[in-house]
């Protein structure tokens, strides 16, 4: 028998709301698996990559994980991960140290054998390269085995990726998939093979709602696949349906049903009531104990009401502005690709040149002419878009739309593993 916890998602670095004692619980969630794992004594920990949020993590991140998989090692438990597609790196990746210090494996497609169950890993595969996958995986002689990856997969409803083929053509017949990418639990069967996202550690959303853990799955005469929760920091999720006349006193009303100490605190307006001022409430909420509050009013008004705007969710005046820059089909595509999907500022230009990619090999070239509206002369707008950014004082367009930057990467965000050993 092997009994191992199988985690992923951990996003260590991860900032959110851009307060930093969020960016220390998403590192003492991880904390807590470990201490688990010790208690417990498990075989393994098994993790379906993004331990990192960001490709480049800071050195306080690096060290920070670098104590807890010293901890997991003088217990004389094997950390065994994949790379997920947060902290993809094109060259080495931050897995590659921590295996070079003998605190991890990076798996792949070799069995690495624990207790009886033979282990395999398949790193996060961009869409546009898995049709050239072949599912080659090396034979094994242990009693169970079981594939590590990170993605969307089928037959998962948001699935993307298709794991029956997987199942289906692999060279190795695996009992159970270990997934990671989705931040919600779940389980379900292709044939005879076991397919469970063990979900994220903390909430990298305030979409996720239900309490964080992870899985515990244990290999013997068949895979039994239990899950165990995490005591992570307090969301308090207040939804409030405003009756006509009623307004931001009831708002607070409802929020003041709640303990809020040390608490994320997210609010949803909805109903017939007056318009409020979030930026109002979010004050309250921090005036009585709140770590962060959020809050989105989800009513629409009309022009001729004034109602106070928040920059707390400016992704419809994005829309606004991009339906206005008379794109290229392609380009506002790539736009809401980028957006709707809350890519990661590290994994932004491979997700565009994947789409790109895509969209050429669907092989209809029209999508990248601009719209109707726009320039006829290529020449013309590119003289065009040189005197706009003149008279705005230097900042031009990018060629999808969004302001061009002028940022160049710091020196020493340009970070290697060699600089952190």
């Amino acid at each position: 028998m092997t009994r191992v916890i199988h985690t992923g998602d951990t996003h260590i670095g991860y900032q959110q709301y851009h307060v930093p004692e969020r960016r220390d619980d998403f590192l003492a969630a991880f904390e807590q698996v470990v201490a688990d794992a010790i208690d417990d004594d498990v075989d393994a920990v098994v993790h379906a990559g993004d331990l990192f949020h960001d490709r480049r993590p800071t050195l306080t991140d690096v060290l920070g994980t670098l104590g807890v998989l010293e901890r997991l090692d003088d217990a004389g438990i094997p950390f065994l991960a994949v790379v997920g597609n947060h902290e993809a790196k094109r060259d080495a990746q931050w897995l590659d140290l921590y295996e070079s210090l003998g605190l991890a494996v990076r798996l792949d497609d070799e069995p690495h054998v624990i207790g009886d169950t033979a282990f395999y890993g398949l790193d996060f595969v961009p869409r546009s390269q898995r049709e050239a996958l072949e599912y080659d995986f090396a034979p094994h002689d242990a009693d169970h085995s079981a594939l590590v990856s990170h993605g969307q997969f089928q037959p998962f409803d948001y699935g993307t990726w298709d794991a029956t083929e997987i199942v289906e053509t692999a060279t190795v017949d695996f009992e159970a998939l270990l997934l990671g990418d989705e931040h919600t639990p779940g389980t379900k069967q292709v044939d005879e093979t076991w397919l469970t996202y063990c979900g994220s550690t903390e909430r990298a959303s305030a979409d996720e709602r239900d309490d964080r853990g992870y899985n515990i799955v244990t290999f013997d005469d068949a895979v039994q696949i239990t899950r165990r929760g995490l005591d992570t920091r307090e969301f308090v999720f207040v939804e409030v349906e405003l009756a006509a006349g009623e307004g931001i006193e009831r708002v607070h009303e409802r929020i003041g049903e709640h303990d809020l100490e040390d608490a994320v605190v997210v609010v949803h307006v909805e109903g017939e009531g007056d318009p409020i001022t979030p930026a109002g409430i979010e004050e309250y909420a921090l005036e009585r104990g709140a770590l962060v509050a959020r809050v989105t009013d989800h009513r629409e008004f009309a022009d001729e009401r004034e109602v106070e705007i928040s920059f707390a969710d400016p992704d419809e005046a994005v829309r606004e502005r991009v339906r206005e820059l008379g794109l290229s089909e392609a380009a506002r595509d790539i736009d809401e690709t980028i957006r709707a999907s809350k890519v990661p500022d590290s994994n932004v230009a491979d997700t565009v040149e994947d789409r790109v990619a895509e969209l050429v090999e669907e092989g209809d070239l029209a999508v990248f002419d601009g719209a109707e509206d726009a320039d006829a002369s290529g020449e013309a707008g590119i003289e065009d878009e040189d005197e706009t950014a003149e008279a705005d004082g230097g900042e031009a367009s990018a060629p999808d739309g969004s302001a061009a930057s002028d940022e160049t990467e710091d020196p020493e965000d340009q970070s290697t593993m060699e600089e952190y050993l």
